[in-house]
Order: C-alpha cells, then sequence, then structure tokens
C-alpha cells in the first residue's frame, strides 16, 4: 500500500480489549535488519515488555528479517498505542546498538481482528510456519525469532 493510501489502514480501526488480533508490521524499505542475531533479540525484548506491561498478551509472533507476524490478546491499550509504544522503544534499542537505519518501521501496521469462530491455533500455526514458507529454514524448530503459548 503506498504511503498515500496508508490511512486507508486506519478506516474503520477499533481496539476492543480482548479481542484477540493479528498485528503485521514491517521494516522501512522491508531492510532485512533481523538477519543480524542481535538485532532480533533486541526486538523481541520489547515485545515482551508488552506482555508484562499487561498491554496485550503475546498468543503467537515470528519476527521475520524485514517484518513482523504477532497475535495478540488486547488487554490495557488500544491498537495504536501498543503499536507505537513497541515500534518506538524497538526502534531506539536498535538505534542503540548502532543500527543507523532510520527509521526503523514503515509508518502504520495492519491488524485483523479473529472472528469468534476463528480457530486460534489455526491462526497461530500460520504465522509461526511463515520461515518455513519463505525458505529460512527446513523445519521450524530451526527457526529461533518465534514463540506461541502452547509451548
Amino acid at each position: 500500500m503506498s504511503r498515500a493510501q496508508s490511512h486507508l489502514l486506519r478506516r474503520g480501526r477499533y481496539s476492543e480489549l480482548g479481542r484477540l488480533y493479528l498485528l503485521t508490521t514491517v521494516t522501512h524499505q522491508r531492510k532485512p535488519l533481523f538477519h543480524d542475531f542481535h538485532h532480533a533479540r533486541l526486538v523481541i525484548h520489547q515485545l515482551r515488555k508488552s506482555d508484562q506491561e499487561y498491554a496485550c498478551r503475546s498468543l503467537a509472533w515470528v519476527l521475520m528479517p524485514d517484518h513482523l507476524h504477532w497475535l495478540i490478546e488486547l488487554k490495557g491499550t488500544t491498537l495504536g498505542t501498543l503499536m507505537r509504544r513497541f515500534k518506538s522503544r524497538s526502534s531506539l534499542v536498535l538505534h542503540q546498538a548502532g543500527v543507523e537505519h532510520d527509521p526503523v518501521w514503515q509508518r502504520g501496521y495492519q491488524d485483523r481482528a479473529l472472528r469468534r469462530e476463528e480457530s486460534t491455533v489455526h491462526v497461530a500455526r500460520y504465522i509461526i510456519a511463515n520461515p518455513l514458507r519463505a525458505g529460512l529454514v527446513s523445519s521450524v524448530r530451526d527457526y529461533p525469532h518465534w514463540d506461541a503459548a502452547w509451548l
């Protein structure tokens, strides 16, 4: 989606506490910043802070070289605040670690509220299989940057 159309992502966006959402955000210009193991772990630490602050409960996520898929249950904030804090903090720690790519994240993010009848485990499996489908690994177990609540 072009920058001129990015406002369309927000149309109809509603943050419902307790609702499950699939969030996706990409690095600026899809730069593969997270091929670097240390950079990926810094971002993952910031993702986990969102859980510790009770902003959300992470159900499943995978950090790919140039994007993040994150399945959450929204807790004590809005989607916009959750993503703004995550992107801001992760950008800060990456810059402190020497990443010169500025900005780190592309503006905006995609969100999809899961329907009540939709299988959460099925969506989680789809998320976690991303590195396999992208050809990064031959087994999901070989990819280090993912987690799921069911493990």
